[in-house]
């Protein structure tokens, strides 16, 4: 009678959907880390870190930003090499002992995951305490819209379009944040 009922469990354990847990752990953990690669991507750029920056990237992945388009990771490299805190290195005398700085943050990432690629989108706010009355401002806002890729096991970036919505390329709209034209009705 034992045998049979843990036979009876062993047969409806079988039967349990155990690769839906597999699959959604393994979004959970890709997810976890599309999201830890934009956030190491922020921190280094306020860092002055530019090797991590380019850690994030591809070999022929590509940035669109204010300042134009970026397309392999050489011109990335040369077109950051001067942006955030990589412009700062270099530029405190040796007894200099502070620094003001600029903070860009991001929230509200939203993922979705297929096989080796994936697709992502956040907010983004920088703020600076680098004002004249010494107080904290809000220096711009915007968006990402990513295309990622898994490169040896390691998401990277492929395509990174930055809109910053406080300077030249801000829109109406924008479609991959799920905006609707709001000249139209509904």
């Amino acid at each position: 009678m034992k045998s049979s009922i843990l036979g009876a469990i062993a047969l409806a354990l079988a039967s349990v959907p155990a690769v839906s847990w597999a699959q959604e752990h393994s979004y959970a953990e890709d997810r976890a880390l599309i999201e830890n690669l934009s956030n190491h991507y922020m921190a280094a750029v306020d860092a002055g870190d530019l090797e991590t920056v380019m850690d994030t990237w591809a070999e022929d992945g590509v940035l669109n930003w204010v300042f134009g388009t970026e397309t392999g990771k050489a011109d990335i490299r040369e077109a950051l090499s001067s942006f955030g805190g990589m412009g700062e290195m270099g530029k405190y005398p040796p007894e200099a002992t502070e620094r003001r700085r600029t903070r860009h943050q991001i929230i509200n990432h939203v993922i979705d995951v297929d096989g080796d690629t994936a697709t992502s989108f956040a907010y983004w706010f920088a703020m600076t305490n680098k004002t004249t009355h010494g107080q904290i401002e809000l220096l711009y806002m915007g968006h990402y819209e990513d295309e990622l890729v898994r490169v040896d096991g390691e998401w990277k970036f492929k395509t990174r379009t930055v809109y910053n919505e406080s300077r030249d390329n801000k829109s109406l709209f924008y479609p991959g944040l799920g905006e609707r034209d709001p000249r139209r009705a509904q």
